[in-house]
């Protein structure tokens, strides 16, 4: 039986931001590149394309042999740990990326491994070789294409099918340069990245090590702060982005500061992050002033945008749009009278908003300070709880809830609501 190394990376100048994968097949005993494929993908998360590096390296593999044991290296520590079966998968973009990989080749003929960066040097190339030419609005072709795995597959056609049965899928079209196009030369080896032989001497064909208790090291902890009250907070009144900005009222400010002792008492907080909206700078502001901290804006925790019924109650609206306020109670993906935004839209951009944030500050405890709408969602997301679970949720004014987010993907709700700093 043949041994192919499949080596896989993927990146996102942004998370989520600008991105693409890169991947190689190398012959496990001569170190020859069989393969090379990349491709740039849009805006997507660094995970998302790791698992696109994944499935391009596993489908160029099965390609040149359905019968090969593949041994995968990847410097991706949750997708190795997903794929090895040791951690879960709970996040909804990985999950069908992580069953589609299981399908390609049977379990029994596929091992993972993590590697260092430093030498996974040729996939993270080609990765970036594809998110560059995307860049420039360019196709882009590796040296050893997908195209030459026709000729080397038509060898394989007298072995029997893989174990399960299954027939080899097509490459797809983003993984096949055009046929106008001819491929370069195979320029002369990297010398500078040591061959399979050098770096998995015997390894390659060892066995998957046996289970280990998954080092998940420091979560990213978001302390959730709403903010502190307004004229419009206490007369229960739509206060989003799409109206006035109105400030905090002389009970805000007076909440604002009683929060930053109880934060301050605590001394957890290493970095603010804020909606960019007035009563919630102020807010913050109140905790840097006492911590020493700057106030960093994130524009995506802003407060939905209620159109038309912004500064009205809720009796008002039901009284003047009844058959609008009906459908937005029901649906996530109705937006309020007059080009508000959805629940729906909310959730997309809060969910992008907490990505960057938990890369910015990988591992460290955050203080975000937002609104209703944006804080219920971040808990809602890290429950994996249905969308109408937003309204079983009680949020006062300048209360704190926490989340800890996990390096595998999982999340922990660690607080909810808490107002005792208040009293």
């Amino acid at each position: 039986m043949r041994t192919f190394i499949v080596e896989a990376d993927g990146g996102s100048r942004g998370n989520p931001g600008p991105a693409g994968y890169g991947a190689v097949v190398l012959d496990a005993e001569s170190g020859e590149t069989l393969a090379e494929v990349a491709e740039y993908l849009g805006v997507v998360t660094n995970n998302v394309a790791e698992y696109r590096g994944l499935l391009a390296g596993l489908r160029a593999a099965r390609d040149l042999d359905p019968n090969a044991a593949v041994s995968v290296r990847m410097d991706s520590k949750l997708v190795v740990e997903q794929m090895s079966g040791r951690w879960q998968i709970k996040h909804p973009d990985l999950r069908p990326l992580a069953a589609e990989a299981a399908r390609i080749l049977p379990a029994g003929q596929v091992s993972y491994a993590w590697i260092p960066r430093a030498e996974n040097k040729h996939a993270d190339r080609l990765a970036n070789e594809a998110m560059d030419a995307g860049g420039r609005g360019e196709q882009w072709s590796p040296s050893v294409s997908t195209a030459d795995l026709d000729t080397r597959a038509a060898r394989n056609l007298a072995s029997p099918k893989p174990a399960d049965g299954s027939d080899r899928a097509p490459l797809t079209a983003s993984e096949t340069p055009a046929p106008e196009t001819p491929a370069p030369e195979t320029p002369a080896p990297d010398t500078s990245v040591p061959t399979a032989e050098a770096r998995f001497p015997a390894a390659v064909k060892a066995p998957v090590p046996a289970a280990v208790p998954p080092d998940l090291g420091t979560p990213t902890t978001f302390v959730l702060l709403r903010h502190g009250e307004t004229a419009l907070t206490a007369r229960k009144r739509f206060s989003g982005s799409g109206g006035d900005d109105p400030a905090l009222s002389d009970a805000g400010r007076e909440q604002a500061e009683r929060v930053a002792d109880a934060l301050v008492a605590r001394g957890t907080i290493q970095a603010v992050v804020s909606s960019p909206l007035a009563r919630c700078r102020q807010t913050a502001a109140a905790v840097a002033a006492r911590t020493g901290l700057d106030v960093v804006t994130e524009p995506g925790l802003r407060e939905t945008d209620f159109g038309a019924w912004e500064g009205l109650t809720f009796g008002q609206v039901s009284e003047l749009h009844p058959d609008d306020l009906s459908a937005w109670l029901g649906s996530q993906d109705v937006a309020p009278t007059g080009g508000g935004e959805s629940f729906a839209t909310v959730a997309r951009r809060v969910a992008e908003a907490r990505d960057r944030i938990i890369e910015r500050y990988a591992g460290r405890t955050v203080l975000v300070v937002s609104h209703v709408t944006p804080v219920k969602t971040l808990v809602r997301l890290a429950l994996g709880a249905p969308p109408d679970s937003m309204f079983r949720m009680d949020l006062a004014a300048a209360s704190l809830s926490a989340v800890a987010y996990y390096a595998d993907g999982n999340a922990a709700v660690r607080l909810l609501n808490d107002t005792s700093h208040l009293r």
